[in-house]
């Protein structure tokens, strides 16, 4: 599935529209260095379907390309980390 996910820099979050509906990762900056991935919300219909996945790898792009680390409030954040080590050097 192809995702046009987007960045809203003013409103700190990373989201995608499908099918009239907003799927999205909200964060915010703890200080200069660090990003609190604190939201992530998948409208239930579309869920399933790897799409909080893609917006969350969209996010810790982000991170990576702007060496920020990272705080996982989320526990989807947190877990997607956990299973994919390549992220774990972005942990705070």
């Amino acid at each position: 599935m192809e995702l046009d996910i987007k960045h809203d820099k003013k409103n700190q979050r990373f989201y995608a529209i499908l099918n009239g509906k907003e799927a999205k990762l909200d964060y915010s900056f703890v200080d200069e260095e660090t990003i609190n991935f604190r939201f992530t919300y998948v409208p239930l219909e579309l869920r399933g379907k790897g799409i909080a996945a893609k917006i969350v790898e969209e996010g810790l792009r982000y991170a990576i390309e702007n060496n920020y680390k990272i705080i996982p409030s989320c526990s989807y954040v947190d877990l997607f980390i956990e299973r994919n080590e390549k992220y774990k050097n972005l942990l705070l």
